[in-house]
Parts: structure tokens; C-alpha cells; sequence
């Protein structure tokens, strides 16, 4: 798995983002990436995830919004169940295969969890949630190099994740040279 890993985090700079993606995220992302204020960024952060989590079908929404809710009460199988339907029904929806692979993170399911963030990446590679995500995956399978590489990827999209920075600074005190 972490080879796997190694080699999509390799590949990010190349992948486009899908076209169905608002296009506004180009500017927010060149914002986020901008020298500004954490609160500015903190701001066009939460604009970026309202983007991915927004759908055009109304219904498509609000069934994420109540899945989002299901995993928040850990109501873990009703969760899977929405989110499942949500990636059949809509598979180009990067954010319904992020929010599978949080709710398979949370599960303790690691590769079913890697298997939707590599979905969701080759979607939206600026997904830094996935990202980081990937990270503690790699942390959790004790492979802290790898998650040292999707932290700095994530950081490189949204320099203000205050605790992937943290997960960084810890981590390059025990591995101070990565591949780039």
C-alpha cells in the first residue's frame, strides 16, 4: 500500500482536476496559497469545502448533509449506506468518495480508506483533506516517511493546516530529508 502511496503522491502535480468542478476553486486556491491572514484563509478554506461538498442535484446534497450528520452521531452503518449510494449514483462527486474514505478511516478500515482517497485525488488533487487523511493513514500503519510526504503535499496546497504544519515540523525531526 505505501508504494502505492509513494507513487500518487509522485503523480499530483500532473493530474488536472476534473472538469465538472466549479472553477472557482482556481481561485480559491490561489488565494489560500496566497500570503494572507490566517482569518482570510480560514475563510476561503471554508469556501473550498463548501465547493466540494455542494452538488448540483438538490437531492445529492442534502443526502451528503444528512450522511455528514450520521457520521458526526456515529451512526457509522447508516453513514455507509448513504455514502455508498452517493458514490454509485454520482461517481465524479470527489467528495463523496473523501467523505467514504474519512468514515472508513474512522472504522479503523485503512485500505478501503486509501482505496477512496486515491479516487477522490485523481478527481481533485488539491483535495488536501484527502491528504492529510492519507497521512494518518501512513502514520497509523507505521510508515511516518510516507505521511511525512502527503502532510508536506497538503501544505504545499493550504499552508495554514495549522496541525498537518505540527505533524511536519514533529516528523522531520526524526526524517529530515523527503522526496520531492
Amino acid at each position: 500500500m505505501i508504494d502505492d502511496i509513494l507513487r500518487l503522491l509522485a503523480r499530483l502535480p500532473v493530474i488536472e482536476p476534473i472538469e465538472i468542478l466549479p472553477p472557482r476553486l482556481d481561485e480559491l486556491f490561489a488565494r489560500l496559497q496566497a500570503d494572507a491572514p490566517a482569518a482570510d484563509a480560514y475563510a476561503v478554506e471554508d469556501e473550498i469545502w463548501a465547493l466540494w461538498i455542494h452538488h448540483d442535484d438538490a437531492a445529492a446534497s442534502s443526502d451528503m448533509d444528512a450522511a455528514i450528520a450520521a457520521i458526526a452521531a456515529k451512526r457509522f452503518e447508516e453513514a455507509q449506506a448513504m455514502l455508498d449510494d452517493l458514490v454509485r449514483a454520482h461517481p465524479l462527486w470527489p467528495e463523496a468518495w473523501n467523505k467514504r474514505a474519512t468514515l472508513a478511516f474512522l472504522r479503523g478500515r485503512n485500505a478501503d480508506s486509501a482505496r477512496d482517497i486515491r479516487r477522490t485525488l485523481e478527481m481533485e488533487p488539491r483535495h488536501f483533506g484527502a491528504l492529510s487523511g492519507l497521512a494518518q493513514i501512513c502514520l497509523r500503519n507505521g510508515s511516518p516517511e510516507a505521511a511525512l510526504l502527503a502532510f508536506e503535499a497538503a501544505l504545499r496546497l493550504n499552508p495554514h493546516l495549522a496541525a498537518a504544519r505540527l505533524a511536519v515540523d514533529g516528523l522531520r525531526r526524526h526524517y529530515p530529508q523527503t522526496l520531492h
